[in-house]
C-alpha cells in the first residue's frame, strides 16, 4: 500500500512550481498526482506546456511529463485526487485569497508560496525552524472556515529568510533595532537572464512591496497566539531597503542590529553554531543538518559559492563585527527559490505531516 500523501501543485508551470516539481521527485513523504495552471495550459500534458518555458538546470522529471494539466479552478475534481496542495500561482492578490480559501473549504490543506494570506490573523506564516508552535492556530482557523481537515499555511517572503533566522537565534538578548538591505536575485521575480537582459551590468533599487514585507512579516513570525489570532510582536523595529541585482539565485542581506542586552561576539557565534529547530530534531527529509553556518573568511558568504549550502536549505552568515551606530553588523545569504520558496514550502509540509495536520 502506498503511504505517500497525494499532492497537487497549483501554478505548476511557473518558476516556483517548477522547483516544487523537481523537489518532490522521489520524495519519501509525497507524490505529485495533479499539476494545475491557467486555462490556457489546461488539457495539455505537462511536458507540452512547459518544454519551452523550463527555467531550471535540472531536467523535467520523467514522472510528471505526461500528467495532464488541470485548470486551477477545477476545485471539485482536483479535491477528489489530492490530500493537499502547494499553491504557487501568479494572480491578483484578491483572487489568490479566494482560490486558497475555496480549496481549504473543500477540506484540502493549502501550503502557500503567495503573500495573499500572510496578513490573515489566523493563518500561520512559518519558517519551520523558528516558529513551528504557530501551527497550533490551524485549529482556530478551521473553526472559522468550518472545516475539519482544510486550512491554509504560508511561508514568508523569500528575502527575510536570509537574515531573520540569524536574528532569531539571538532573541534571548532582545534585539531592539534592525537595519537591513537585501540584494535579491532575478529568480525572485520569476526570471532568468535570457528573460531580462536589461538587468545584466545593472542594479534596480526598487522591488515593489518587498520593503513592507521585510519590515512587517518578521513581526508576525516573532508574534504569539492570543485567542483566535496571531498577534504581531512590537519589537524589534525594522527598516529595510530591497534591491534587485544581476544574480541568478540567492538573496544576500547586510544586517545591522542593536540589543537590549548586548551579547559578546563569542556568545553570538556559539548560538549560531548550536541552533537547531524542530525540523532538525525530527530529522525531516528536507531539513539542513546545520541550519546556520558561519564563515570565518572576510569575503564569505558569496552568492555563487554558498547559496547551495545544505542543498540550498541552509543559511550562510559572515563578517560579524561591532558597529559604530549599532551593536553589531553581519552578512547573511539564502537560496531564494529553495529555502526561500519551494524548499521552504516542502519543509513546512513535512513538518505539518509529522505534527498530524496533513493526512491521507
Amino acid at each position: 500500500m502506498n503511504k505517500k500523501l497525494k499532492v497537487g501543485i497549483l501554478g505548476g508551470t511557473g518558476f516556483v512550481g517548477q522547483r516544487l516539481v523537481t523537489l518532490l521527485e522521489g520524495h519519501s513523504y509525497f507524490e505529485i498526482v495533479v499539476i494545475a495552471a491557467s486555462k490556457k495550459s489546461a488539457g495539455k500534458c505537462y511536458y507540452e506546456c512547459i518544454k519551452d518555458r523550463w527555467k531550471l538546470d535540472n531536467p523535467i522529471p520523467e514522472s510528471v511529463k505526461n500528467i495532464v494539466v488541470k485548470d486551477i479552478h477545477e476545485i471539485d475534481e482536483i479535491s477528489k485526487k489530492v490530500d493537499f496542495v502547494f499553491c504557487a500561482v501568479n494572480m491578483p492578490k484578491n483572487e489568490i485569497k479566494a482560490l486558497e480559501e475555496a480549496y481549504a473549504k473543500k477540506e484540502i490543506p493549502v501550503i502557500s508560496n503567495n503573500s495573499a494570506h500572510r496578513d490573515t490573523s489566523d493563518v500561520p506564516v512559518v519558517i519551520p525552524e523558528l516558529n513551528h508552535e504557530h501551527l497550533k492556530i490551524i485549529e482556530k482557523q478551521r473553526k472559522r472556515l468550518g472545516t475539519t481537515k482544510g486550512f491554509i499555511a504560508t511561508k514568508p517572503n523569500c528575502s527575510i529568510q536570509s537574515y531573520v533566522p540569524a536574528i532569531h537565534a539571538l532573541m534571548k538578548f532582545k534585539p531592539k533595532k534592525i537595519l537591513v538591505s537585501t540584494y535579491q536575485a532575478i529568480s525572485g521575480s520569476g526570471k532568468v537572464f535570457s528573460d531580462w537582459p536589461e538587468i545584466i551590468d545593472n542594479i534596480v533599487p526598487f522591488i515593489g512591496g518587498e520593503e513592507e514585507k521585510s519590515e512587517q512579516e518578521p513581526l508576525k513570525i516573532w508574534g504569539h497566539i492570543e485567542n483566535n489570532k496571531i498577534v504581531n510582536a512590537v519589537e524589534p523595529i525594522i527598516t529595510s531597503q530591497c534591491i534587485r541585482v544581476p544574480v541568478s539565485d540567492g538573496h544576500l542581506a547586510t544586517v545591522f542590529v542593536s540589543f537590549e542586552n548586548k551579547p559578546s561576539k563569542e556568545e553570538i557565534l556559539n548560538l549560531w553554531k548550536e541552533y537547531k529547530g524542530e525540523p532538525q530534531k525530527l530529522n525531516l527529509p528536507s531539513a539542513p543538518k546545520q541550519f546556520l553556518t558561519y564563515f570565518e573568511e572576510d569575503d564569505r558568504p558569496q552568492t555563487r559559492l554558498d547559496r547551495n549550502i545544505e542543498n540550498g536549505m541552509g543559511i550562510s552568515i559572515g563578517r560579524l563585527r561591532e558597529d559604530t551606530l549599532f551593536d553589531y553588523k553581519f552578512v547573511c545569504l539564502s537560496h531564494n527559490t529553495l529555502r526561500g520558496a519551494a524548499g521552504g514550502s516542502v519543509l513546512t509540509a513535512e513538518l505539518l505531516k509529522e505534527m498530524g495536520y496533513l493526512t491521507k
